[in-house]
């Protein structure tokens, strides 16, 4: 089973995207990031996927899981 992915990434013209993964076009593009992060992680949830943040630079940031995350902390 693969995992569900939503990335929050730079968008080249300014701001930020919040897109699906493989998704060519963004779900929604936000002048701040914080923004994006918001409103990605309200759909990450109700999708039950993985959100994975994205640096300027486009280095991930601290992803978190919000579905069946095959590799779940081991102190639990």
């Amino acid at each position: 089973m693969t995992r569900k992915e939503r990335h929050v990434v730079p968008n080249k013209d300014g701001g930020w995207d919040s897109k699906r993964e493989n998704a060519e076009r963004a779900s929604k593009h936000f002048e701040k990031k914080e923004d994006a992060m918001d409103w990605s992680r309200e759909k990450s949830k109700s999708e039950g996927s993985e959100l994975i943040p994205h640096k300027k630079d486009g280095t991930i940031q601290n992803p978190d899981s919000h579905g069946n995350d095959p590799n779940p902390p081991k102190d639990k």
